[in-house]
């Protein structure tokens, strides 16, 4: 997934990006309001984590704006505030979960995972597609009875599919999902990440539509 957080604490920024990182999403890092709006004006996010308080203003704003101009990206808070009426107000505000500080970061990577599962319309963490079951909690895969191994990169790529069964994704659009701001992309890294799936998963699972880009196919 692609993945915007906003936080201005450089050490909890730090932490919050290698966790989700390592699991092979692309995180785009902001510790402002007014960097976190430039994001969202230019770039398609599947999630956003959102501290409250920044030195440029109160990130409850940012969400009601989201929400008023018809954005539906999921929205985690992740915030100090611990009362229930902040909590409450969060919520109304059109944030689908909420994380007091200080927080595991385990725990944040199962609310990601779970929140991602609902906008996916599929809340159970184990799916099949095709020949393929899915343990979407433990980013296992097991085809024929036989555990298939994907790095995290692989599985982000694969999620990107699953999360839009069927559709068409461009090259561009799963760059997207795989590498945040500033990151070195080869021509062909795509290509290549495809190739290496089929190669686990089965030359039939990814679809390639020439001159358009790629899909999972269900069956």
């Amino acid at each position: 997934m692609r993945i915007l957080l906003l936080e201005d604490a450089s050490a909890l920024g730090e932490a919050v990006r290698d966790q989700i990182a390592e699991e092979g999403h692309a995180v785009d890092w902001m510790q402002t309001l007014g960097e976190a709006q430039a994001c969202l004006a230019t770039t398609a996010y599947n999630l956003l984590l959102l501290d409250l308080l920044l030195p440029d203003g109160n990130g409850l704003d940012l969400l009601k704006h989201c929400r008023r101009a018809g954005n539906t990206t999921p929205v985690i808070i992740l915030t100090a505030r611990d009362q229930i009426s902040d909590r409450i107000a969060g919520l109304n505000a059109g944030a689908d979960d909420y994380l007091v500080k200080p927080f595991d970061l385990s725990e944040l990577s199962a609310r990601i995972a779970a929140v991602a599962r609902r906008y996916a319309g599929n809340p159970n963490p184990l799916i099949t597609v095709g020949e393929l079951e899915v343990d979407l909690v433990n980013h296992s895969l097991r085809r024929g009875g036989h555990d298939i191994e994907l790095t995290a990169r692989e599985w982000a790529l694969f999620e990107a599919f699953m999360q839009r069964p069927e559709a068409l994704l461009s090259r561009s659009q799963l760059e997207d999902c795989l590498y945040a701001f500033g990151a070195e992309i080869e021509s062909n890294t795509i290509e290549v990440h495809i190739s290496r799936l089929r190669k686990k998963l089965g030359r039939d699972v990814i679809e390639t539509v020439r001159g358009m880009g790629y899909r999972l196919r269900q069956a």
